[in-house]
């Protein structure tokens, strides 16, 4: 005779594991935050530049956007990051900047 599944109990159980995975997620994205100095950001400053992200479609500029978080991730933080020889608009430093960094 076969055991009967307690469908109750296991969609319980989905549903904590999925709320569990949803407050990981949320948390990992504030520590994005404060881990890349965007947490100084006025939130509305910060929430219009993560919808110009969201809606741009160029590609180059996303693959840009892609390669300087790979490099922030690589070196494990902003001190690292601002390394690499970027400024924080965008571009390359030039000048007195590149010579201290």
């Amino acid at each position: 005779m076969r055991k009967v599944r307690d469908y109750d109990a296991e969609l319980k159980a989905l549903g904590d594991k999925a709320r569990a995975l949803k407050a990981k997620k949320v948390q990992q994205l504030g520590e994005l935050v404060t881990s890349t100095g965007a947490d100084a950001l006025d939130p509305d400053m910060l929430a219009g530049v993560l919808l110009a992200a969201v809606g741009s479609a160029n590609a180059e500029e996303k693959e840009a956007w892609r390669s300087r978080g790979a490099a922030f991730f690589q070196g494990r933080g902003r001190k690292a990051w601002r390394r690499t020889g970027c400024d924080g608009e965008g571009g390359k430093q030039t000048g007195a900047s590149e010579e201290q960094a």
